[in-house]
């Protein structure tokens, strides 16, 4: 009869592990090192993530915003045209000569300059009045909010074209309004200031609303204390409006004077679709060209790229020195409050 062998464990040595087991300190030398592994990990996320967040802003800047900038700065220095756009001709400063002779420029200077101001200044003015009346508690005080944002929300194309409709000779309202209280019909389209003031009437419909939300963010901002001890001073609300409301609102007010000020510098789509002609020509007599429609005028229509190109920069320009007097007339507020 086969006797049974107990195959016993053999001896674990004293201060030995046992066999088929890792040592103690060899699971907390691998924790270690997954711990640092992982905590290496997570200071490249910490760092890098961020960039990665806002790297397709930036790719898509690069290819739509800084190449085509640099593009047509290049394009500026050269005679060139859209039917040929990779023969160009070195002609140095030429296109910018050429363009601030050239009286279609200056006029389109001219009316962008007008109708910037019809536009702006009754905007920001409508716009900071229904801001303060806003600021009121008021019921149901977020659908009239929802509405001042409403026309900003509307297509350029549809509001225009509704303008269009309301400022018809013969038959918009507008006219059939100036009628009814004994004001003979006016030639809206076809009249240099008419013309002029019924598409800055487009601009002003589409932005007060939004500017006034900004001026409504602005108010709601500003400490109850002051409005408090303004009224134990006996300060009316028109007076507390003067003296505390405003002052508090200047740097919002110039941003809104700023921005509103390059947008009347690059109005485009309400001149263009104002037109009767549906061309770029801002009116039978060019009354209200903008730089806008010169610049497309003169690049897509007469297809001179180098000429348009000089036109944009030179709206750049504009717009750099705009931006230099904001900066200045910010600091200056800083150092004045």
């Amino acid at each position: 009869m086969a006797t049974r062998h107990d195959t016993a464990a053999p001896p674990v040595k004293e201060g030995g592990a046992a066999p088929g087991r890792p040592p103690a300190g060899a699971d907390t030398e691998r924790a270690m090192k997954k711990r640092a592994r992982l905590s290496r990990r997570w200071q490249r996320d910490m760092r890098w993530s961020p960039y990665a967040f806002v790297s397709p802003f930036f790719l898509l800047f690069l290819a739509f915003g800084l190449f085509p900038l640099l593009y047509t700065g290049w394009a500026s220095l050269h005679q060139v045209e859209l039917t040929a756009p990779t023969d160009m001709s070195w002609v140095g400063l030429r296109n910018y000569t050429r363009i601030f002779d050239d009286d279609f420029f200056w006029n389109a200077a001219k009316n962008t300059l007008t109708i910037g101001i019809i536009s702006t200044v009754p905007q920001l003015l409508m716009a900071m009045g229904l801001a303060h009346i806003l600021n009121y508690k008021l019921r149901g005080s977020t659908f009239y909010r929802v509405v001042m944002l409403a026309p900003y929300a509307t297509s350029i194309a549809a509001a225009s074209l509704v303008f269009v409709l309301l400022f018809g000779r013969d038959y918009g309202m507008i006219n059939w309004a100036l009628n009814a209280v004994g004001i003979d019909h006016v030639d809206w389209q076809n009249g240099k200031w008419p013309s002029q003031i019924a598409v800055s009437s487009i601009i002003v419909w589409r932005w007060t609303g939004y500017n006034a939300l900004i001026y409504l963010a602005a108010m709601q901002a500003i400490p109850q204390d002051l409005y408090e001890s303004a009224a134990l001073d006996g300060a009316s609300r028109w007076r507390q409006f003067l003296h505390v409301t405003l002052p508090s609102l200047r740097p919002t007010i110039l941003f809104t004077v700023v921005v509103s000020t390059i947008g009347a510098s690059q109005v485009f789509g309400e001149p263009l679709l104002f037109d009767a002609n549906k061309g770029a020509s801002g009116g039978s007599q060019h009354q209200f060209q903008t730089l806008g429609l010169y610049l497309y005028e003169q690049g897509w229509i007469n297809q001179h790229l180098g000429r348009a190109s000089a036109i944009a920069w030179t709206m750049f320009l504009i717009l750099i020195v705009i931006g230099v007097v904001n900066y200045v007339i910010s600091r200056r507020l800083r150092a004045s409050s």
